[in-house]
């Protein structure tokens, strides 16, 4: 197949249509990266038309929001910066741009090291009055009295301004709104006003990339044509991603800026995680999971059950909204026995269980399982309440265990994703799972710990029977 055939496979995977019955002001954009030396790629065409769409009754823009998602080396700074260049340039009025990256500094770095230069090298650059690179006053000033500003990425840094265009470049890194909502208010009574959101697929602590993808997608899907604009370039969940057809049917830059051995190299080179990520735009589990997978795979089994001296864990959720059960035994096999919706059921079955196998619990007495020592004591089962030292001791032991092959875990869908989404919470020299963190209940990751830790380290009174089933 030639390069020529290739192009032709690029088409996104979601995006908004273009309605020709309206102006766009797309073509402007066009004009800009032309004198930049970036003309625009086929795929940058597309979302500059469709996202600078006129509503033929006010003549505003009909999409407040444009939201795109590509993969890396894709030439997302050219469309940022023609963007902004369009509202600094082609307006009436002076228009305020606000452009926000992962970090204050990472956003400093973008416009001082990447546009600023960009800028200043084109025809354009007699427009510029000023380019401010101090710490705290970045900024690129027109002499029209447009600006771009960088903004810093909490959620109180608009306040007290007015913006006409919200840059939010690489979504994937935040865990949650705060950029946004520096943003929304300080462009509430500009009617013209629009955010671009642009980024590369995340993982799953990207909580507001994750809302963003499943509101332009369900857009795109219901032909929704105002309000927002969406467009993604991503490969399958089931690709073949050693396919180079597939990298030319989901990478819209490939043939135009980057070539299959640019590619092939970084396949060779990168993680798979960090290669479908980046270069198809697929979602990934986080690259920073505490467990990496080949050491977490290397002790889980279906066929684990903790038998012998047995002591069990509970533990509890944050808002209380589910509970999770396991057991241990002194030669370092745990299992998950029960993770439930709720807590009202918590105490009677482990009532049962503690019962049946002559065992003791355990439970991190500061926790939000606190709350149910006292039930359990009244039930006369034999539990112990940790103190925060000795969860912290409990979490460095089952790292330890874990990352030395030491213990032996039955595979259970709930532990896997509460492991995924699992960070540490850090407290002088010690840590303990973080539960604030995630949205993810890792709550069965904590059982699992506890666990662990009493069964291997505290003798059992009594020999109990042979372990059969928790039914």
């Amino acid at each position: 197949m030639t390069s020529e055939s290739f192009l032709s496979l690029c088409r996104a995977r979601f995006a908004t249509k273009r309605n020709p019955e309206r102006e766009t002001l797309g073509h402007e954009i066009a004009a800009i990266a032309k004198q930049l030396g970036q003309p625009l790629m086929p795929w940058q065409r597309l979302v500059a038309d469709v996202g600078l769409e006129l509503d033929p009754a006010t003549g505003l823009p009909v999409y407040r929001e444009i939201v795109v998602t590509v993969p890396r080396q894709s030439g997302k700074t050219t469309l940022v910066l023609g963007w902004e260049l369009q509202r600094a340039l082609r307006w009436a009025t002076p228009q305020k741009i606000a452009f926000t990256a992962q970090t204050g500094w990472d956003a400093r770095r973008k416009l001082c090291d990447d546009q600023a230069p960009m800028l200043l090298a084109s025809p354009l650059r007699p427009a510029i009055d000023r380019v401010f690179r101090g710490a705290g006053t970045e900024a690129i000033v027109f002499k029209n009295g447009s600006r771009i500003d960088v903004l810093a990425s909490t959620e109180a840094a608009g306040h007290g301004r007015t913006i006409d265009l919200g840059v939010i470049d690489e979504a994937f890194a935040d865990t949650d709104d705060r950029r946004e909502q520096a943003l929304l208010p300080a462009m509430a009574t500009r009617a013209a006003a629009q955010i671009l959101t642009v980024s590369t697929a995340g993982t799953e602590a990207s909580v507001y990339l994750r809302r963003k993808v499943d509101a332009g997608r369900a857009a795109v899907l219901n032909g929704e044509d105002s309000g927002i604009a969406y467009f993604e370039w991503s490969a399958d969940d089931d690709a073949d991603i050693d396919d180079a057809k597939v990298w030319h049917s989901t990478m819209p830059a490939l043939g135009h800026i980057i070539t299959e051995q640019t590619v092939l190299h970084a396949r060779q080179t990168m993680s798979e995680d960090d290669f479908r990520r980046a270069w198809l735009n697929q979602w990934t589990t986080s690259e920073q999971r505490v467990f990496p997978v080949a050491v977490w795979e290397k002790v889980c089994s279906s066929a684990t059950h903790p038998d012998g001296d047995l002591v069990f864990a509970l533990d509890v959720n944050p808002e209380r909204s589910a509970a999770a059960i396991a057991v241990g035994d002194q030669s370092g096999n745990v299992e998950l026995v029960e993770h439930r919706p709720g807590v009202t059921w918590v105490v009677d079955r482990m009532v049962e269980l503690a019962t049946k196998w002559n065992a003791s619990v355990v439970l991190d007495g500061y926790g939000p399982a606190g709350s149910l020592f006292d039930a359990l004591e009244g039930a006369r089962v034999r539990v112990e309440k940790l103190s925060s030292r000795q969860v912290a001791y409990a979490c460095g032991s089952f790292f330890d265990a874990v990352s030395d092959g030491r213990i032996s875990i039955r595979i259970h869908p709930a532990l896997e994703d509460a492991v995924a989404a699992a960070r540490r919470r850090v407290s002088g020299d010690s840590w303990s799972w973080a539960r604030s963190d995630t949205s993810t209940d890792i709550s069965p990751l904590v059982a699992i710990t506890l666990a662990f830790d009493r069964a291997t380290s505290v003798k059992a009174s009594k020999q109990s029977e042979i372990w059969v089933s928790w039914d």
